[in-house]
């Protein structure tokens, strides 16, 4: 975020993002009295501030329920390098991988839509070069969700 400096607009906008990406430029213009392309050169300004890192897809329950696991992954070397991030950000299940300080290197979060596909992640994860031993843990129930 880079020399960015968000006004009461820009926090309406985001505002409006995060409660639906994908609502119309037109619906947020008409909703901070804005225009239509002062509301897209908004956003893109945040995106390349890096305000806005990214658009997400949440899957409804209709999908199904959705596996959680957390991985503590530890790594053979122990460097910090990013050989074992570059082979984890190729599985999709993968929400969140985040580099540790302490006894994991890293704490890595998953969904997938049964047990049996976090069984194979796991193997996947566990068959990486560099990765020297996993613990992993199911999610039983989420008691806060701040996303």
């Amino acid at each position: 975020m880079a020399g960015s400096r968000l006004d009461a607009l820009d926090l309406q906008i985001l505002e409006a993002l995060t409660g639906d990406a994908r609502i119309p430029l037109v619906t947020i213009a008409t909703q901070v009295h804005l225009s239509r392309n002062a509301v897209r050169q908004r956003i893109e300004r945040m995106e390349r501030d890096g305000v806005i890192d990214g658009y997400t897809v949440v899957r409804g329950g209709a999908a199904g329920p959705r596996v959680t696991a957390i991985v503590m992954i530890y790594r053979a070397d122990r460097m910090r390098d990013d050989r074992v991030v570059a082979e984890l950000r190729r599985i999709p299940e993968i929400m969140r991988c985040d580099v540790l300080s302490g006894e994991y290197d890293l704490f890595v979060t998953l969904q997938a839509d049964s047990m049996d596909r976090i069984g194979q992640v796991w193997e996947q994860i566990a068959a990486i070069p560099g990765v020297a031993n996993t613990v992993t843990a199911i999610s039983l129930t989420r008691a806060i969700d701040r996303t």
